[in-house]
């Protein structure tokens, strides 16, 4: 399958038609966006703990560039700033680590990072025919509903928002994979009913769920920066890992040119 390039600014110089990846802009994300958030009627606000405040200076290391055949299939990330891999250059954040990783599956990809930092369900759905129409994906990467367990969004809201999500998706017959979002527990019964929303929605739209995605790196210091909500590259690896096997999976079946995923990485 022969693709154009989307329309998005590259996120390197050096990488040329090799190991490309795309970053959407900053402005470009801004006016796609219908408005702001107002506050819910759900619980009470966080104050000062969104995804999208805070800043640290982390240690990071360089990779080189990856080189991915013309036809590969391309995968859109749309999140929020873990998506966007906040404080951190974008090949540390997890949609790059995800495409090095399944790299070792035998199944490369080109990669489209549409993570915008504070993003919620509501703001993710007002910019999603934008990204999709510049990006023209083949699958679909759905990382939002932190932000709105952080600001106790409705959950009927949450789960409309991401139901039309899919929907719209499907509708340009790419594939989707869920990560699935837990609320912080100490929100008690909302924080339950907010787990149940991603399997729920999973289910009745038929796509693939990856459940607790921050497994192994929400709530572990060692895994986020000094701020307590944004991973470190190594936290990054971790969420990478989380995904990149279902993400083989789904990218096997999507692209005729990619053979069916093995279980485990090649020369494994």
């Amino acid at each position: 399958m022969k693709r154009q390039p989307p329309t998005f600014r590259r996120s390197s110089a050096r990488s040329h038609r090799r190991g490309l990846f795309y970053l959407l802009p900053a402005a470009l994300v801004a006016a796609a966006i219908s408005g702001g958030c107002a506050d819910s009627e759900g619980v009470s606000r966080s104050e000062g703990r969104e995804l999208g405040d805070g800043f640290a200076e982390v240690e990071t290391v360089s990779y080189e560039a990856l080189d991915i055949p013309e036809d590969a299939p391309t995968v859109l990330f749309l999140g929020d700033s873990i998506t966007a891999g906040l404080h951190l250059p974008p090949d540390q954040a997890f949609p790059a680590a995800a495409q090095r990783q399944a790299m070792d599956y035998g199944v490369p990809f080109h990669l489209v990072n549409a993570g915008q930092s504070g993003d919620t369900s509501r703001t993710a759905l007002g910019r999603l025919d934008f990204v999709l129409k510049n990006s023209s994906p083949d699958l679909v990467v759905i990382e939002v509903g932190a932000n709105d367990a952080l600001r106790g969004q409705p959950l009927k809201e949450v789960e409309a928002n991401l139901r039309e999500i899919i929907s719209t998706i499907h509708l340009t017959d790419a594939q989707v994979l869920l990560l699935g979002m837990d609320a912080p527990t100490n929100l008690g019964d909302y924080a339950r009913k907010f787990a149940e929303i991603y399997t729920r929605v999973s289910a009745e739209h038929d796509v693939l769920l990856v459940p607790s995605f921050l497994d192994g790196v929400g709530g572990i210091p060692d895994m986020n920066l000094p701020d307590g909500l944004h991973p470190t590259p190594e936290g990054h690896e971790r969420l990478a890992k989380n995904i990149v096997r279902p993400l083989a999976s789904l990218l096997s079946t999507a692209s005729p040119r990619i053979a069916p995923a093995a279980a485990t990485p090649q020369g494994r």
